[in-house]
């Protein structure tokens, strides 16, 4: 911890650098060239491995098939030095083929039925949520498999929490009732705009629980401030709220709390998303914020964002990736910057976060860099702390996608590239000991499980 917490604190200080995330490849990238990838999965430096994980269409240890669009995912530590991975599916429903339901969902057990959350009428059941995967390291496989979330649609990212459980957020706001898409009819019985929990260590379906607190809204990731229990949470649209829920029992999403959107202190109503000749906030600026409260966190209609800007709050482009780094929350904008190839931000809270003292000393936003077209970081979007200190972030950028590290001087180096499909990448997290690198190949759907001498990795 002491090791990122000073990365953190390196990291802002290089930002205050305009070049910062600027910076071409490095001549000697850290991990070395990468090398192509007799699996044809991802490439990777050399003396590093690939291993499938998990793939789209493969039979589970329930019965039930793995479902398309791996999406969002955190790793957990397991018995016996496994690891469990929580995986969400961004899929819509009208597509149960490629759902873990297949074609045959109208003959699924009563028992199972009542833990999907929308059974679209017999016709058309939710089909997102989320899988639950135990790997073995050691012998590089997976042993078991499940579906643990059911009935959710566009589960697209999240985030894992200290007490052992993964955040998964819809990203849709879909009302109940009969719709078409490319010709298929939809049928939803429930509302969609949700946060689930799901605990890692379950062994079968959650409760589709939705924490209506937590707001309905295009959700995209979640990060928890361990110290004051705080959720944080992006939101995918091209002028999206960064949102903050403060639960009334830290650790009990479920009992209640209030939700919050970030302003910046004395700017009412300020876009953060530097498209400008002219940008609006310098790289490395320290801009102190505000919390504001939000009504009617569970709208009918989709207009919580809206009602949020109005009141005076911060919009961001495409807030994407989130994840806590040390003392800080840092999250991504895809589409942010003069170039519009996206930014990273980072939120350091306050010590009194959440507090009727929090006006003592306030938190503080920062615009860690934007990429550029010289960058070798392009459209940042999934992103993780490495076990050696440095940003770890997925690409969603036209072309080929790959994981990008960043240093504290804000230099990039490659870790990983998709040189085999035009999908993007996603899910980007470490095993709890750090020596394997799980990510995502969207779509179809493939996690992939890279091994090798990761620094910093526990030995």
């Amino acid at each position: 911890m002491i090791r990122r917490r000073r990365f953190l604190q390196s990291l802002f200080a290089a930002a205050a650098c305009p070049a910062a995330c600027a910076a071409p490849r490095p001549s000697r990238p850290l991990l070395g060239e990468l090398k192509a990838d007799p699996n044809r999965l991802l490439d990777v430096p050399a003396g590093f491995r690939t291993h499938v994980v998990s793939r789209a269409g493969d039979a589970m240890s329930d019965g039930l098939q793995v479902p398309r669009a791996h999406d969002g995912m955190a790793a957990f530590p397991g018995r016996d030095g496994r690891v469990i991975l929580v995986c969400n599916h961004e899929m819509e429903s009208g597509t149960p083929e490629y759902s873990a339901f297949g074609t045959h969902f109208t003959s699924l057990p009563e028992p199972l039925r009542e833990r999907v959350y929308d059974w679209g009428g017999s016709e058309s059941p939710g089909a997102g949520g989320t899988t639950t995967t135990v790997w073995d390291p050691a012998g590089r496989r997976t042993e078991r498999q499940f579906l643990s979330l059911a009935g959710t649609e566009l589960n697209c990212s999240g985030g894992a929490t200290p007490w052992g459980s993964w955040l998964s957020c819809e990203e849709s706001f879909a009302d109940p009732g009969i719709s078409y898409a490319t010709g298929q009819r939809i049928v939803r019985e429930e509302k969609h705009g949700y946060v689930f929990e799901v605990r890692a260590d379950a062994d079968g379906l959650a409760d589709p629980l939705p924490i209506r607190a937590m707001g309905r809204f295009e959700h995209e990731a979640a990060a928890v401030h361990a110290a004051s229990g705080t959720v944080y949470m992006t939101e995918d649209r091209y002028h999206s709220l960064f949102y903050r829920y403060l639960p009334d029992v830290a650790g009990e999403l479920l009992a209640g709390g209030r939700l919050q959107a970030l302003a910046l202190a004395g700017e009412p109503s300020a876009p953060t998303h530097n498209w400008g000749s002219r940008p609006d906030y310098a790289v490395g600026d320290r801009l102190p914020v505000r919390w504001l409260d939000l009504d009617n966190v569970d709208p009918v209609e989709d207009d919580l964002r809206m009602r949020g800007e109005a009141r005076g709050a911060a919009t961001f482009a495409r807030g994407e990736g989130l994840c806590a780094a040390g003392d800080a929350i840092v999250f991504t904008c895809t589409i942010g910057g003069p170039a519009r190839l996206g930014q990273v931000w980072s939120y350091t809270p306050s010590p009194f976060e959440g507090t009727e003292r929090e006006s003592e000393s306030p938190g503080h936003l920062e615009l860690v860099c934007e990429a550029t077209r010289e960058s070798l970081l392009r459209n940042a979007d999934n992103l993780t702390q490495a076990p050696w200190g440095d940003l770890v972030i997925c690409e969603d950028t036209s072309g080929n996608c790959g994981i990008v590290g960043v240093r504290p001087d804000g230099s990039q180096y490659p870790i990983a590239d998709n040189v085999y499909s035009s999908s993007e990448l996603s899910g980007v997290c470490f095993s709890p000991d750090g020596r394997t690198l799980f990510v995502n190949v969207q779509y179809p759907g493939t996690t992939v499980a890279i091994t090798g001498p990761w620094p910093g990795a526990n030995a």
